[in-house]
């Protein structure tokens, strides 16, 4: 069994890059019991995504991405940037048409 991917995480703590791209992390200010409660939500509605689709049922497939969307917002991934200095959002940028691209640049391979 291999161990998890490591993914390069921004200088400043807002991303993470998968594949040369920005993924807004969680916002680390969450309380820790919060924060658990939306991940396991998360968890359970993407297994449902998943339910759904090999059943075939778009209905319960919107249903269940709605959950996900949800706790994704919840958590800071989506929605309002989770920072308050006014700092524009990447998320979902190629990393290379960032500000963060010299940092990413330099990381060993």
């Amino acid at each position: 069994m291999s161990a998890a991917p490591h993914y390069p995480v921004t200088p400043d703590g807002r991303y993470f890059v998968v594949r040369g791209r920005l993924w807004r992390t969680s916002n680390p200010a969450l309380d820790p019991q919060l924060r658990q409660e939306l991940v396991d939500r998360l968890m359970a509605a993407r297994r449902q995504v998943g339910v759904a689709k090999k059943a075939g049922d778009a209905q319960a497939e919107r249903a269940a991405r709605a959950e996900v969307d949800g706790a994704k917002r919840g958590l800071g991934e989506r929605g309002p940037a989770w920072w308050t200095d006014g700092a524009p959002d990447f998320n979902r940028r190629m990393v290379a048409n960032t500000p963060y691209a010299e940092w990413f640049a330099a990381l060993p391979e």
